[in-house]
């Protein structure tokens, strides 16, 4: 590349493809061409660029180029800042990192190494930035060319060169116009032989979002329509056209980069408004507390977007008022000083102010958010005693009592395991008396007796006590660990229940003692000895038998019964009563003990033969039955067993005989070939094998029946053993016979009778009718005297007089009704006294079915007031011709209420 004589020494980025395309025109590529010109290095001394403030990451700036003379070499190129600038091995300058350019000039070296030589060269790169104004002014200026194709004819050798690089035009965001706004104009140098057509294509142009940018088809300006904005979209990659008028590509699309620019717009915004933290008490500084995090939605990577923090104000202010310090660049909150003591403070509230521009607190913007610190407690507190002794009493005997309350303080937060104290005993109570349990609610120690206590051995416990938290102290506490106390505890003596000695004594008697004998002594002893002498007295509690009586004095019991092992109310020989010991004191007191009687069997019981009834046939085989013998008593007084037949009657050892098959059992068999059906008694004695020896005569029934093949008795042969013979039987069933005929013959009777009564008509005389007797069930009136109406209408209500009926108006419920009725039944004149009640069955159904309201077809006695009135009418209770001799001031005393009488009558003659 060769620089024209009189050219700036400045090449702006947006004018640089323009130079480059007018540096390729023939004359001067003629003069650069001739081999004496050519010089191998960097064809200039110093490259020039004005480029705007921000810079991205990436961003090409400009390109440099390298001369090889004399055929190719292998040439890498390297930069002196290389964290902020590097090369491309085809000489383009990009930006190794986002960053704001300063108003002086930045200025590195460039180095060009040859691989295989070694050989180096270098270039000086001078970096300025554009005022806004002229950039403007330049925009207007500035053209994009597309890049003249090689010609393929020419004898001339070219260097390949990878693509032409298109500088980004950056353009800052929220620009206010006017619009549209020029940017760049695109044009080909075959504009003057052609007549082309421009256009551009992409996101902003002909997609979405669409008509952000324009461009002039005729003159290729390109332009913007409306305000950008980086934080939607960054950046802007189109593609630019050339054609002819048939559309037909003239140049080969380039492609344009349009960065959006940041502008300070946005404020920081904290992820939460209240932080909440926690740190322990105590805690040394540098202790990390909590970490808050603030976002800007400008440009992380430029000054519009980097962050820095600070702590505005912090409350309370004590100990210290920096307690706390953040780092600006993460958020990260630590304690910087010591006496953090929740105790004194439990929370400190942080105010925190987040800047962009890099905390600049001129020209960055800022928010802020509230941290909220608490300090955690610790265990640097521990339990104190409010008293070095407590005092408490507890009555004798008790369980489950507390005798004393145990209170303490601890400083520190309530209901944590740095509070919360327990309590354990150190001295005083070797036995294991008592118990502390502490209240979770008022961390108190309630030390409660859990055995119970003796005053006669104890009468006071003195107990040492230590108090301690749920955790140990924390390192560096100079308290000690505990707190320690002691606790007086006094024994109150009570009247105490008298006890038996023993509670449960065994006496061992042989029964059948007979009653009024002396049986033992069974006394208690009172366990109050330090208290006034007082008197026991004894009595029974439970005797079930009721063979016992205790002396209430002494205590010595004698039998009222005979004492019987065989009795229901003994087990296992064993006889148990229970008796009360009962003292004078106050409250009284009592005690119980229980005698056990173990009872020594005696030969009283006989035995008996079990079971007492048999079956066996008639024949002699099968007829065995086998028995057992049972004796109320126990060994040696029971068995084994003699079994024998009696000599009387004769007939028992002639029709059986008997043998003994083990201790308890026997077999009863017959002695004959053959014995009639029937039910037998036969006699057997048996034997125990008591010293003396007792025996008893069993009566054994035997039935004798006819049996089957398998030796059961059959059904008949069964019925007669029970008593009935075979006539008894069939007497039996021809009664049965008999009584179920009858049955069925007046259940006939009953069924014809009721069909003639049915046929028959409802007739009754009216001097038997008892319809008027049982009116007088409603009467209301007086005496016989005053029934003087005629209860012929009653009986036939068909007879009332037309005049008797009413007008239309109003009418009582019982009145008959004016329209036609239902017909009632007639009864005969002389009716069976059975028809009486079908009668009055039928005339209830028809009043039922009657829809003239009330029951008309009974009328009441009170209803009818016969033909005439022996008191006349009440016109004769004329005042003025019954009562005008006589005196009614007597009225005026009445009251009030017959104020208004008084002066009707009580006024003389007017």
């Amino acid at each position: 590349m060769c620089r024209r004589v009189g050219a700036p020494p400045r090449i702006r980025p947006p004018l640089l493809l323009m130079v480059l395309a007018a540096l390729q025109q023939a004359p001067i590529k003629a003069a650069c061409e001739e081999g004496t010109l050519c010089k191998t290095g960097f064809p200039e001394d110093v490259y020039n660029a004005v480029i705007s403030r921000g810079v991205h990451k990436g961003q090409p700036l400009l390109n440099v180029r390298f001369r090889s003379c004399g055929g190719s070499r292998k040439v890498h190129f390297e930069s002196s800042a290389p964290a902020d600038f590097r090369v491309s091995d085809d000489g383009v300058v990009y930006a190794a990192r986002s960053f704001q350019l300063s108003p002086e000039p930045t200025e590195f070296l460039l180095y060009a190494k040859d691989k295989e030589t070694a050989e180096q060269w270098q270039v000086t790169v001078k970096l300025t930035l554009e005022p806004e104004n002229l950039l403007k002014e330049q925009r207007k200026m500035e053209d994009i060319v597309f890049p003249r194709q090689p010609n393929k004819h020419s004898g001339l050798l070219h260097r390949q060169k990878r693509d032409w690089v298109i500088p980004p035009i950056n353009l800052p965001e929220n620009s206010r116009g006017p619009f549209p706004q020029e940017l760049v104009r695109i044009r080909s140098d075959r504009d003057k032989s052609l007549s082309l057509r421009y256009s551009v294509t992409g996101p902003g142009a002909d997609q979405p979002p669409t008509g952000i940018f324009i461009i002039n088809p005729i003159s290729g300006q390109l332009s913007v329509t409306k305000p950008l904005d980086r934080e939607q979209i960054a950046s802007f990659h189109l593609r630019a056209h050339a054609v002819d008028v048939n559309g037909n590509q003239v140049e080969n699309p380039i492609d344009i980069v349009i960065n959006v620019i940041d502008m300070n717009d946005n404020r920081p915004e904290f992820l939460h408004q209240v932080w909440n933290g926690t740190v322990p008490e105590g805690s040394k500084p540098g202790t990390y507390v909590m970490t808050v995090t603030a976002i800007d939605a400008d440009d992380p990577n430029a000054l519009n977007g980097m962050l820095r923090y600070r702590i505005l104000s912090q409350a309370p202010s004590t100990p210290s008022p920096n307690m706390f310090t953040i780092n600006n660049e993460t958020g990260d909150i630590i304690t910087v000083a010591a006496g953090l003591d929740r105790e004194k403070v439990q929370q400190y509230t942080l105010i925190i102010q987040a800047t962009d521009m890099e905390g600049n607190p001129t020209y960055g913007l800022s928010n802020t958010a509230t941290a909220v610190i608490t300090v955690t407690d610790v265990n640097d507190n521990p339990p104190e005693f409010t008293a070095m002794i407590f005092y408490g009493e507890v009555p004798e005997n008790r369980v489950d009592v507390i005798v004393a309350n145990l209170t303490v303080t601890d400083k520190d937060q309530p209901h944590t395991p740095a509070w919360n104290a327990m309590y354990r005993m150190t001295s005083g109570d070797p036995t294991g008396r008592f118990t502390i349990l502490t209240d979770p609610n008022s961390n108190d120690g309630l030390v409660t007796v859990v055995k119970p206590i003796d005053f006669e051995t104890n009468r006071m416990f003195v107990l040492t006590v230590a108090a301690e938290n749920q955790v140990p102290l924390a390192k560096g506490i100079q308290h000690p660990p505990q707190s320690t106390a002691t606790v007086s505890i006094t024994v109150i003596d009570v009247n105490e229940s008298p006890v038996f000695v023993p509670v449960t004594k065994l006496v061992r008697q042989e029964e059948g003692l007979l009653a009024g004998n002396v049986l033992t002594s069974f006394t208690a002893q009172d366990p109050d000895r330090y208290m006034p002498e007082t008197t026991l007295r004894y009595s029974k509690l439970s005797d079930p038998a009721s063979w016992l009586k205790i002396d209430p004095i002494n205590g010595q019991i004698t039998t009222i019964g005979v004492l019987d092992r065989e009795s229901p109310h003994v087990k296992n020989n064993m006889y148990n009563a229970t008796f009360l010991a009962s003292d004078t004191g106050i409250p009284p007191m009592s005690g119980t003990g229980t005698l056990q009687i173990y009872l020594l069997d005696i030969n009283d019981n006989a035995p008996r033969v079990d079971p007492q009834e048999a079956t066996t046939c008639e024949t002699l085989q099968p007829n065995a039955t086998n028995i057992t013998a049972i004796d109320d008593d126990i060994d040696p007084n029971a068995g084994p067993f003699a079994f024998e037949l009696p000599n009387t009657p004769p007939s028992v050892r002639k029709n059986w005989t008997i043998i003994r098959i083990s201790g308890d059992r026997a077999q009863l068999a017959l002695k004959i070939k053959f014995l009639e059906a029937g039910i037998y008694d036969v006699p057997i004695i048996i034997t125990d094998s008591g010293n003396p020896p007792k025996s008893s005569t069993s009566i054994l029934k035997v039935k004798v029946c006819q049996c089957d093949i398998n030796g059961d008795c059959t059904d008949a042969d069964r019925i007669v053993g029970a008593g009935l013979g075979t006539g008894a039987i069939i007497a039996i069933l021809l009664c049965i016979i008999i009584l179920l005929i009858l049955v069925l013959m007046f259940v006939v009777w009953m069924k014809r009778r009721d069909k003639e009564r049915q046929a028959k008509q409802l007739l009754i005389d009216p001097e038997d009718d008892v319809r008027d007797n049982i009116l007088k069930y409603d009467e209301e009136g007086g005496g016989e005297e005053d029934q003087d109406y005629d209860l012929s209408q009653l009986q036939q209500p068909d007879t009332l007089e037309p005049d008797a009926i009413k007008p239309v108006g109003i009418r009582r419920l019982d009145e008959r009704p004016i329209h036609a009725e239902p017909q009632y039944p007639v009864r005969s004149a002389a009716p069976h006294p059975g028809d009486i009640g079908d009668f009055i069955n039928e005339g209830l159904k028809a009043a039922d079915n009657d829809p003239t309201a009330p029951p008309y077809d009974s009328l009441l006695v009170f209803d009818y007031e016969g033909s005439g009135s022996t008191a006349g009418s009440l016109s004769s209770l004329n005042s003025s011709s019954s009562g005008g001799e006589q005196d009614y001031d007597y009225l005026n005393d009445w009251g009030p209420r017959f104020k208004k009488l008084a002066d009707m009558y009580g006024g003389g003659d007017d």
